[in-house]
């Protein structure tokens, strides 16, 4: 009786672990390329953030020198008392 029970565990075991095996997917080409697709979107989205930096930088400086410039011209055409 017992060894009966061992077979059919053992037999029961096996099956699980040959389903388990046969459950791992392998990575197919539209897998692949999908992966690719996410890491170059990554990338290109980096690449906009960082322009978007430098514009906004770049805004921020030239402000500054319209800024500048305006009180030059405020004081050029403002009359000494």
């Amino acid at each position: 009786m017992k060894f009966g029970k061992t077979v059919s565990t053992v037999v029961v075991a096996s099956a699980l672990l040959l389903a388990l095996a046969a459950c791992q997917k392998t990575e197919g080409p539209a897998e692949r390329a999908g992966k690719e697709i996410d890491n170059t979107s990554e990338k290109v989205g980096q690449q906009f953030d960082a322009a978007g930096n430098k514009i906004e930088r770049a805004a921020d400086k030239t402000g500054d020198a319209l800024e500048k410039a305006g009180g030059k011209v405020k004081d050029a055409v403002t009359p000494d008392k």
